[in-house]
C-alpha cells in the first residue's frame, strides 16, 4: 500500500500530474521521477513546469517509485500532493447539472465515470461517505486527471443528498435496468436542475432514491446480454443527458 500521511497522499501517472499542475488546486510538496526516462520530452516538459512552480524534483529508480505509490502504473512519475480538496455538498446543490453516484464500488468505475462527466458538463458530482471509493491517487489515474477540474462533495449519505436536492427543487432522475422511461425520450427535453443518479453493478441505486425518483431512465437494449458495464452505462447517459 502506498504511504502517505493524514494531509498527504502520492499522485501517479503522467495525466494525473500534468492535470494536478494545470488546475492548481493542491498544494504539490515534491516529485519523484525515474532517472533513467527523465530525458524524455514529457518528463523534460515537466521538469520545467515543476521549476516554474519551485517544486523539488528527486531522481530515483522505478522500484523507489512504485514503493512510494503502491502502483507500477505510475509512468515513471509521482508526486506528493495535499489530499483531494472536496467541496461541500452545498457547493454542488446549486447547479443545473448534478451527478451522484450511490452504490459504485469498483475505484476503476468511478474513475471511468468521473472523466466522462467532466467532458459532457457535469462538474458537480456528489460522492456518498460509504459505498464509493474516495477520490484516492488510483481513481485519479483512471479519470485521467479529470478529478482535478470537478467539484466533488463527500459529506453525506446517498439518502440525505437525494433529500437535499429535493429541497431545492432538482428533478431526480436515476438510471435502472429496469427503468420505465426510455432514455432517448427523457433526453428530448431535459429539466434544469437536474440530480443524476448512477447506480452500481451490483447493487444498484437505493430504493429510497428510487422511489423518490421523478425518472427512472433505462438504456433501450436490444442484445442478448442483459446488462451494461457500471462505466459504460454512465457514459451513454452523460453524453445522452450532457450540457448544451
Amino acid at each position: 500500500m502506498a504511504q502517505k500521511s493524514a494531509s498527504t497522499e502520492f499522485l501517479y501517472g503522467l495525466n494525473p500530474v500534468f492535470e494536478c499542475l494545470r488546475a492548481d488546486r493542491r498544494t504539490i510538496h515534491e516529485a519523484f521521477v525515474n532517472e533513467r526516462t527523465a530525458t524524455s520530452s514529457r518528463l523534460k516538459t515537466l521538469a520545467r513546469l515543476l521549476e516554474t512552480k519551485g517544486v523539488r524534483l528527486n531522481l530515483t529508480d522505478k522500484g523507489r517509485l512504485h514503493q512510494l505509490c503502491g502502483s507500477p502504473e505510475h509512468q515513471n512519475v509521482v508526486l506528493r500532493v495535499s489530499r483531494y480538496p472536496y467541496v461541500k455538498n452545498e457547493v454542488c446543490l446549486n447547479q443545473e447539472r448534478v451527478l451522484l453516484l450511490d452504490n459504485v464500488e469498483d475505484p476503476h468505475n468511478v474513475g471511468a465515470i468521473l472523466r466522462t462527466a467532466e467532458v459532457f458538463g457535469y462538474h458537480h458530482v456528489l460522492l456518498p461517505t460509504k459505498g464509493v471509493p474516495e477520490v484516492y491517487p488510483s481513481v485519479s489515474k483512471v479519470s485521467a486527471g479529470a478529478v482535478e477540474f470537478l467539484n466533488i462533495a463527500r459529506d453525506c449519505n446517498a439518502v440525505t443528498y437525494c433529500q437535499k436536492a429535493m429541497e431545492a427543487g432538482y428533478t431526480i432522475a436515476s438510471l435502472e435496468t429496469k427503468g420505465k422511461v426510455a432514455l432517448d425520450d427523457f433526453a428530448k427535453d431535459v429539466p434544469t436542475p437536474l440530480l443524476l443518479v448512477i447506480g452500481g453493478e451490483d447493487k444498484g441505486v437505493g430504493q429510497y432514491i428510487l422511489n423518490n425518483s421523478d425518472a427512472v431512465l433505462a438504456i433501450p437494449q436490444s442484445g442478448k446480454i442483459n446488462s451494461l458495464n457500471a462505466s459504460v452505462a454512465a457514459s451513454l447517459t452523460l453524453y445522452a443527458l450532457r450540457k448544451g
